[in-house]
């Protein structure tokens, strides 16, 4: 029998793809103990079936086509639970002590997060820094004191943030804490797609740079736009003349301008019905101009044949009589400097004597 594949979260939203070699995979949410580096750590599935395998091919964290290499032990017992149940009282006494470690060696560093693992073989400590920090000498103070082997990891603010969570400014928990899957980058551009305000106070986050909901929406504006006219547009409707001042996605209304400075908000289903039906009637007024046209063109012709016969014919090349080869003319340069530049109008230039 194939294992089953199963993904286990851990403290701090950690997620890891993990194989369970029994016949019925666990259920979602329940305890498990699962093997990881020099040991054992405590977690909850999180997904399973079809959804971990998915989970695992598009997640940042996922392993891809390959199986992951480690497995899920076995389900975790009560013994279990009431051990890991003490670990975040440990991990709050771990970041205070290593905070004031890395204050006793001046460090330019900010420790956010301490996870023990759940067999206490390993302590991680997360910090955040805006430059690179030679922490050595911390680590070997740190293993000195907590007697286990010491794990320093440096993250973004964005990850800072998605570790201990919170409430956005929405009233809801963070998107990076709660269901986004991936961090990506969001940059300055995707907020002016959405026609927001470009005061960073405004759409930044808790963690300082632009909110991650900037980045997932910007997919719908960009397809909802294509279904209305650009901003500044000059739209010919029934009342004339108008220009597009501004599109309301959500509402599917558009708000125009006319001549006169009026402006009207209509909705974008009847707006597309007024342009239908304006094209429609100036494609009526060319149809019944075409046959006047054509009127016209035969009048005209009917007044220039009569003109064209009354015309001396033009003889043929052939008939051209051929030019006297004693009928010289004077070749006359022209050019920048030749011909008659310079010169007052109907006289000739002075007879050169012979010789000369």
């Amino acid at each position: 029998m194939a294992p089953h594949l199963v993904e286990v979260a851990f403290k701090g939203k950690r997620k890891e793809f993990f194989l369970w070699d029994g016949e019925d995979p666990p259920r979602v949410e329940s305890p498990v103990i699962v093997e990881v580096d020099r040991g054992e750590d405590f977690g909850r599935v999180h997904a399973i079936g079809e959804r971990a395998a998915t989970r695992c091919g598009g997640c940042a964290h996922g392993c891809g086509t390959a199986a992951p290499e480690r497995k899920v032990l076995r389900a975790a017992t009560p013994e279990d639970q009431r051990r890991a149940n003490e670990l975040p009282d440990e991990d709050e006494t771990a970041r205070r002590k290593a905070s004031e470690r890395v204050r006793a060696h001046a460090l330019v560093m900010k420790v956010s997060d301490a996870e023990w693992q759940w067999d206490r073989k390993k302590l991680t400590l997360y910090f955040t820094a805006e430059k690179r920090v030679d922490f050595r000498a911390l680590v070997r103070d740190l293993a000195a004191a907590f007697r286990t082997r010491i794990e320093l990891k440096q993250i973004g603010v964005r990850d800072e943030a998605k570790r201990l969570g919170g409430i956005g400014r929405c009233g809801r928990e963070y998107c990076s804490a709660s269901w986004l899957p991936e961090l990506r980058p969001v940059n300055l551009q995707v907020a002016k797609d959405q026609h927001l305000s470009l005061n960073p106070s405004q759409i930044s986050g808790a963690c300082g740079r632009l909110m991650c909901c900037l980045r997932y929406e910007h997919d719908y504006y960009v397809q909802s736009r294509k279904r209305f006219p650009k901003e500044g547009r000059i739209l010919i409707t029934s009342l004339g003349e108008e220009k597009v001042l501004a599109n309301d996605i959500f509402g599917d209304r558009v708000t125009l301008c006319g001549p006169e400075g009026d402006t009207r908000v209509v909705p974008l289903a009847e707006l597309k019905q007024e342009l239908e039906q304006r094209a429609s009637v100036v494609v009526e007024e060319h149809e019944d101009e075409a046959p006047v046209a054509e009127v016209v063109s035969e009048a005209v012709l009917e007044e220039e044949v009569p003109v064209r016969a009354n015309r001396t014919p033009t003889p043929l090349p052939a008939e051209t009589p051929a030019a006297d080869a004693n009928d010289r003319r004077p070749h006359r340069r022209r050019g920048r400097r030749g011909g008659r530049r310079g010169r007052p109008g109907g006289e000739s230039p002075p007879a050169t004597p012979e010789g000369e």
